[in-house]
């Protein structure tokens, strides 16, 4: 794998595009993550179908042709510097093969920022338009608008990245050892429905795979990451760095389903690095170079995820 391209920082003042790729958003939500956003100098627009919802399908936030037209529209507007994701869910699958990506490609890197079911286009984009993206908290998040830590690691991440070049865990090796690899991966079930599309990414050899997941019992994690590797997706990865799993079971129980599908890559494992579906939620950087030391519980960046 390569270091794919930086954006640039965020500057005060920059204006910033809030799209809803997915599930529908509460506005109540939405407003206070634009009080945050403006709180740090920003100029936050909301995109046209943010607020939507689907008629019939009413987990999507509005038509798979609305979502798609408001992240190309916000990704082609010139003046806007950075898109940020309001929330999760379910749909960015159904919409990402809409996006017109020479377009998006003629406007210029930007930055993204989203988690969850977003983790398709953080690939898409990867594969697409060969960019580092941000693995970070949603702008109407419940975990983002109500929690110092994640609001303060993101905001780091956009106007000072060299600040926040190592992601510290609070636990303990599943395999000791250093490795250096490119950072990618996200929600592990989004991962393994991305599998054969033509956004994942062909390989993962000399990655270094950030994955967490919620909700998912141990059995089901079990089966997710027995299908990657089934698949020769982890083939040649460097090294693994674990991020939150939240309702996923006792965690003894699910400790010990990652030590048996990841063990055996021969490769270090870290676990608790405190990004994903979780209170506090770090922003991981995705495609960028960076050291894996298990032992120490670090993820350290070769330079900052944004120039």
């Amino acid at each position: 794998m390569k270091p794919l391209d930086r954006p640039s920082r965020l500057a005060p003042g920059a204006r910033v595009a809030v799209v809803a790729p997915s599930g529908p958003v509460a506005e109540e939500r939405l407003q206070a993550g634009l009080d945050i956003l403006r709180g740090w100098d920003l100029d936050p627009v909301v995109a046209s179908h943010v607020l939507d919802v689907h008629g019939e399908l009413r987990y999507l936030a509005g038509s798979d042709a609305d979502r798609a037209a408001d992240l190309q529209g916000a990704w082609c507007d010139p003046s806007v510097a950075a898109v940020l994701c309001a929330r999760g869910g379910y749909g960015a699958q159904r919409m990402v093969d809409l996006l017109d990506w020479e377009a998006m490609r003629a406007a210029g890197p930007k930055v993204f920022v989203g988690f969850s079911d977003v983790t398709v286009l953080h690939q898409a984009i990867a594969t697409r338009l060969g960019l580092v993206t941000l693995y970070g908290p949603a702008a109407a998040g419940v975990d983002f608008v109500k929690n110092a830590r994640a609001q303060e690691h993101l905001q780091a991440t956009l106007f000072a990245p060299e600040t926040v070049r190592t992601i510290a865990s609070s636990g303990a090796a599943l395999v000791p050892g250093r490795a250096r690899g490119i950072t990618l991966g996200g929600c592990l079930s989004m991962l393994t429905s991305d599998l054969g599309t033509p956004h994942a990414p062909a390989t993962a050899r000399g990655g270094l795979l950030v994955i967490e997941d919620v909700g998912e019992p141990a059995y089901r994690v079990d089966r997710m990451l027995t299908q990657l590797l089934r698949a020769g997706r982890l083939d040649g990865v460097a090294g693994v760095a674990l991020g939150s799993w939240a309702g996923c079971g006792p965690y003894d129980d699910l400790r010990a389903v990652l030590a048996d599908r990841l063990g055996g890559l021969g490769v270090p494992v870290a676990e608790e690095f405190g990004f994903g579906h979780c209170e506090g939620a770090l922003t991981m950087p995705l495609g960028a170079p960076a050291e894996l030391d298990a032992e120490a519980g670090t993820l350290t960046l070769d330079e900052p995820a944004l120039r």
